[in-house]
């Protein structure tokens, strides 16, 4: 498991990574593919749960067309919400 610095890098790497794919119109599943990696890995990698090597850093940048560097700036990170969601209101007729 990362240590808190750690895991901050790979929260930034998640949200910039997100930000990037769907800036590019892409889906995970097309991101994965054009990544050449496997889809859980990279929704692992999403959301900031498992590592990933420069490489990887590198082949996701590429299918995103974007530097690897801007993958790894820190990032507004989204806000985390915990428990069940609200309820939703019905409409009456």
């Amino acid at each position: 498991m990362p240590n808190e610095r750690g895991q901050e890098s790979l929260d930034y790497i998640a949200a910039n990574l997100h930000r990037a794919r769907t800036r590019a119109g892409m889906t995970q599943e097309q991101l994965a593919e054009a990544a050449d990696l496997d889809l859980r890995f990279l929704q692992r990698i999403e959301r900031g749960k498992t590592n990933l090597s420069v490489l990887t850093l590198t082949a996701l940048a590429n299918a995103l067309a974007v530097p690897p560097g801007s993958l790894l700036k820190k990032a507004t990170l989204p806000e985390v919400r915990r428990g069940r969601p609200p309820a939703r209101k019905t409409r009456t007729r």
